[in-house]
């Protein structure tokens, strides 16, 4: 039997869902940006210069009710000094269309982060940053909805919480072709404890997020860049890095080795790199490990590992 509880919200969600993508200040599918990404409008970096972010938040349909980890996660960065709102994504555009005119009066680092509708209104709003030349540098989707595009190549840092088995959420969002920032994927289907009503709630997971934040005024999103997407294994904490990035395996090392010495667990080495679980790596070998965007450890120069 349906739950009417479901069929409610997926009825409610679809209709507004339409509206977002069909009404508003621009349409969804926007003619194509001509000016290269190099040009897109962002302070030039620098170690000197204090960035103080500004993050918009997003609940998902009957946000009131299903989506008040948001809420939480808004008083969280506003305790730490952060700026932050939160909205309904039914007006996600009209938003959007403020945070443009409010970077044009001063520009600083814009955060995105959506619950379910809310995750799918994260990346329109960044798509519509995108056809004015500004980057986003870090959109969160938590557990968006199906119908999320892809990651537009104007975000610097993109994090995506997902439950691939959800029917309200389950939006497996990847990066458009050329994307060159930083992404990670979490499936948390395996964690049975979870759900599309709590994830957004987690309390972790908010900490994790508060701390990228803060990072934002002091840090940019350079180096290496290499995708990453784990399916989480049940009872494993989550970790959220940021993406992943490309180490070289030495005479005798195996990628429990290089798990260690970077301080990462096994799981997370071994899902990346399928096909090299055989023991030891050729010399050489490039091997993909998580990292924060602040790594925990110098990737440089690891200590050596004794055999």
């Amino acid at each position: 039997m349906i739950n009417p509880t479901r069929a409610a919200v997926l009825l409610f969600g679809a209709l507004l869902w339409t509206s977002l993508c069909y009404g508003g200040v621009n349409s969804a599918k926007a003619d194509p940006v001509t000016a290269s990404t190099e040009a897109l409008i962002s302070p030039p970096p620098s170690s000197t210069i204090v960035r103080h972010p500004r993050v918009y938040l997003f609940r998902g349909a009957l946000g009131p009710i299903f989506s008040r980890g948001m809420d939480r996660l808004t008083e969280r960065l506003e305790d730490a000094g952060i700026t932050a709102n939160v909205y309904e994504f039914t007006v996600c555009r009209l938003i959007a269309a403020e945070a443009v005119h409010e970077y044009r009066e001063n520009p600083e680092p814009i955060v995105l982060i959506g619950h379910s509708m809310g995750g799918l209104c994260a990346v329109i709003f960044a798509e519509v940053l995108e056809s004015e030349g500004i980057r986003a540098d870090l959109v969160v989707a938590i557990d968006p909805a199906h119908a999320t595009n892809d990651v537009p190549l104007n975000v610097d840092r993109f994090i995506n919480i997902f439950l691939s088995k959800s029917v309200l959420g389950g939006g497996d969002v990847k990066p458009k072709p050329g994307f060159r920032g930083h992404y990670a994927s979490f499936d948390l289907s395996l964690h049975d404890e979870v759900s599309h009503i709590n994830i957004e709630k987690m309390d972790t997971v908010q900490q994790q997020l508060v701390t990228k934040v803060l990072q934002l005024a002091t840090s940019r999103a350079d180096g290496d860049t290499v995708p990453i997407r784990y399916a989480v294994p049940a009872k494993a904490p989550v970790d959220l890095w940021d993406s992943g990035t490309s180490v070289f395996a030495r005479p005798g090392d195996s990628l429990q080795s290089i798990a260690t010495a970077y301080h990462v667990p096994l799981w997370s080495v071994m899902q990346v790199n399928k096909g090299a679980e055989r023991t030891p790596l050729v010399p050489g070998e490039r091997v993909v490990v998580p990292r924060h965007l602040e790594p925990l450890v110098e990737a440089s120069a690891p200590e050596t590992p004794k055999h």
